[in-house]
């Protein structure tokens, strides 16, 4: 599936489609043996390049097949002179026809295996292939103590394909689970590496194809990882002759009393963007402080839905719920932009009402909820929706048909007819009040600019968050929203003349 603007972005696979690719190499071969004998020297060099002059490794193999990748790495180091040493206990004895041959040509090769009693001592790298993707259970007591053993150890680690007891597709961890300094995925990428709770536990994260370059391209896609180098020529410049009307008109809705500063971080994030024209409609105790601080936006005291009608008409895109309460006066005014017909971008409490008054929306609007918000619209708790956070976006775009950027560790972007897109960006300095105020000023304006609803979307996500890291080179501490704007403007400002 395309894109947002062409093929933009990584494709990701799941379990299911790896595991037939896997099969189809294999019956390609005659021998599934050569895809592990691949893996496991791709692994060795992997390793390699990761910790040069490592001289002492500990590889931790299971019964499957990540098992046997892990005896493939381990006779490799063995060959090379390395003292590497397999540790396993007995549950953990080879089960699978090709992991068991990979069993034996380590012994053969004069390979040491020992009980997890021997413990890491010396070594200088543990190598986790216990389970791989072959886990999406939590771990039983015997595995978790071995990966609590791994995990105390105080080593590097270096995770074949996935840190074991971690969902591949899910990127969340039922019990126990690796936290690897280093992922190697083997054949292709997968989605749950990229989103939840898996972004503790990966570290960094490389890929080996093992030679299936070509294959991948006939595998269906689950997701697609969208990262800073995306952005490059996204977004285009004005054209020389452009006016304000070309860039589109913003209208941020919100600002109950006490609360002026969330719809004013929209409404600068809307202007960063390249809006041509931004209004504010806001409490009329608000508009003083907010022309002072910002004078390009357009504010108005409204007191309720019939002040809001003719500022509605004007606009092309209607941000609503930063600050708006959901109070007589927050509820009147959400009525009233629902009603508009105008393209929505719908945040905080405008998703709270919408929790409590649930409807479908017209397929252009947009919802931007954080995982709490998520939960409510979805009537569940917050930790079913981060336990798989791919199929909580599905189920909000399901229940509402329109495009939804569930934001968190590795924001997902879903749509109706679309593959999520995941944004490998952000980082946990951007976990502060009004953060997401901020975004939902940066895709109003990509909105009002033209472009269309799941693209203005994810690039309204990804800008975001990109800006937050270069915003977070002083430090993650201390971060304010405010301190995203400059890079937000210099961001969107990277593309071709039109």
């Amino acid at each position: 599936m395309d894109t947002p603007s062409g093929q933009r972005g990584t494709p990701l696979y799941d379990v299911a489609a790896l595991r037939a690719l896997e099969a189809r190499m294999a019956g390609r071969t005659g021998d599934g043996f050569e895809l592990m004998a691949r893996a496991g020297q791709a692994a060795w060099r992997e390793l390699l390049a990761r910790w040069q002059g490592v001289q002492r490794i500990v590889v931790v193999c299971g019964p499957g097949n990540n098992g046997g990748d892990g005896y493939e790495l381990c006779r490799h180091a063995h060959e090379s002179g390395r003292d590497a040493r397999v540790l396993r206990i007995d549950a953990h004895a080879p089960r699978s026809e090709l992991a068991r041959r990979a069993f034996e040509a380590y012994r053969e090769a004069g390979g040491r295996v020992a009980g997890l009693a021997r413990g890491f001592g010396g070594a200088q790298v543990v190598v986790d292939a216990l389970f791989g993707i072959g886990l999406s259970r939590a771990p039983d007591e015997a595995s978790a103590a071995v990966i609590e053993a791994i995990n105390a150890s105080g080593l590097p680690v270096f995770s074949l394909d996935v840190p074991s007891g971690l969902d591949a597709d899910r990127g969340s961890a039922p019990g126990a689970v690796v936290r690897a300094s280093h992922t190697l995925q083997l054949l292709g990428p997968h989605p749950g590496l990229h989103t939840g709770q898996a972004l503790a536990c990966t570290g960094t994260l490389a890929l080996a194809t093992l030679g299936a370059d070509a294959a991948l391209a006939q595998v269906p896609v689950a997701a697609w990882r969208l990262a800073a180098g995306d952005l490059r020529g996204w977004i285009p410049r004005r054209s020389r002759i452009a006016h304000k009307g070309d860039s589109g008109h913003v209208l941020c809705v919100g600002g109950d009393l006490g609360q002026g500063g969330a719809v004013l971080l929209a409404a600068e994030a809307a202007l960063r963007c390249g809006a041509g024209l931004v209004s504010v409609a806001t409490r009329s105790t608000h508009v003083p402080a907010l022309l002072a601080r910002r004078p390009e936006a357009m504010t108005r005291g409204v007191d309720g839905a019939a002040a809001l009608a003719p500022l509605l008409a004007r606009a092309d895109v209607v941000a609503v719920g930063p600050g708006l309460g959901q109070g007589p006066w927050g509820r009147a005014l959400y009525a009233q932009a629902l009603a508009s017909e105008r393209p929505l971008v719908l945040d905080a409490d405008a998703l709270n009402l919408l929790a409590g008054d649930p409807r479908e929306l017209p397929a252009d609007a947009i919802l931007t909820p954080h995982p709490g918000e998520a939960a409510r619209l979805l009537a569940v708790d917050t930790a079913q929706v981060q336990g798989d956070r791919y199929a909580a976006a599905a189920r909000l775009v399901e229940r509402f048909g329109c495009v939804v950027v569930l934001k968190g560790a590795g924001t997902v972007v879903a749509a109706p007819g679309q593959a999520p897109r995941v944004v490998a960006a952000g980082n946990p300095g951007m976990a502060v009040g009004g953060m997401g105020d901020l975004l939902t000023g940066c895709i109003a304006a990509l909105r009002a600019r033209g472009m269309p609803a799941f693209e203005s979307a994810c690039l309204g996500a990804l800008l975001h968050a990109v800006a937050g890291d270069h915003a977070a080179r002083d430090g993650e501490a201390g971060l304010l929203p405010t301190d995203l704007l400059p890079w937000l403007r210099t961001l969107a400002n990277d593309g071709p003349r039109a």
